[in-house]
């Protein structure tokens, strides 16, 4: 028993660390159908937020990764969004290519500033202790983080007026429009809104896996797979896509190694791909958030 509850905070924490890597830009894509290419460095600076909070500043870790990285994150997000996104707005490819040079110049800024080695942070939780086993305590940490955000992100859809108005403004922003909503601020909020859940995950993953400016691209690959494979509902989408290619990592790195493990969530994208075109919630889930 001991070693299954070991294997399945394993599992989890696989699953959760996938979860907190896209859920920004499931928010992103699927309430405004922007592929934001920047979104692998907006994680990227929420890992030196909290790396320079923590060590330079003097700020507890756990304020410098849950509030100062989200807060610093978002608003250059939405800085972002006002100054380049927000006039792309319906032109996709012209969208992606411009978040492509955002990506790129933050890699730039960012290395001139920093330098271009990897930084980190020791991990805030000791491990546990489960019998004969241990398990970290830090990734049971990232499992219930992961599950927090999750929870209020849908009740700030399912319950809020900004919620209510940020599904209908994708659904038809000239009908809000004319019923009084401002489509242009509520598309700034939302995209703000993925870029402060970026600068969450990236703090939240610092720890574990170290920062440095190109940290990005190892990231982006894995939220655009989730996402895409997702479908069109932000939560049920990337939660359903989180679970599927956290278990099929995580069960072939357990019997192999960590690449065979990669390799296998990339051929399991493709094989769903596929078959599902239009991602999981194309096919189920179709009326979920």
């Amino acid at each position: 028993m001991d070693f299954v509850a070991v294997l399945a905070i394993e599992f989890l924490g696989s699953i959760a660390i996938l979860v907190l890597i896209s859920i920004g830009l499931a928010v992103v894509f699927g309430m405004m159908k922007v592929i934001n290419m920047a979104h692998g460095e907006f994680l990227m600076l929420g890992g030196y937020v909290a790396i320079y909070g923590t060590n330079w500043a003097g700020l507890n870790f756990w304020v410098s990764s849950l509030v100062v990285a989200p807060l610093v994150v978002g608003a250059v997000g939405m800085g972002l969004e006002w100054l380049v996104v927000r006039h792309l707005y319906g032109r996709m490819i012209d969208t992606m290519l411009a978040t492509w040079g955002i990506s790129l110049a933050l890699v730039g800024a960012m290395t001139m500033l920093v330098g271009n080695t990897t930084q980190g942070l020791s991990t805030p939780l000791p491990s546990l202790q489960i019998g004969a086993y241990s398990a970290s305590g830090y990734v049971l940490y990232l499992i219930v983080l992961a599950g927090l955000v999750v929870a209020l992100l849908y009740a700030l859809f399912k319950r809020t007026t900004f919620g209510l108005l940020a599904r209908a403004t994708t659904q038809n922003a000239d009908m809000v429009a004319a019923l009084g909503g401002n489509p242009r601020r509520i598309y700034a909020s939302t995209f703000g809104l993925g870029a402060a859940l970026a600068g969450l995950g990236g703090a939240a993953l610092a720890p574990i896996t170290g920062v440095i400016p190109t940290i990005g691209a190892s990231y982006i690959a894995k939220a655009f797979i989730t996402v895409i494979s997702g479908g069109g509902a932000v939560i049920a989408g990337n939660l359903s896509a989180s679970v599927l290619y956290g278990v099929v990592s995580q069960v072939f790195t357990y019997l192999y190694t960590p690449v065979i493990g990669q390799v296998a969530l990339l051929v399991a994208a493709m094989v769903l791909i596929r078959f599902l075109p239009k991602g999981i919630t194309g096919r189920f889930f179709k009326r979920s958030i």
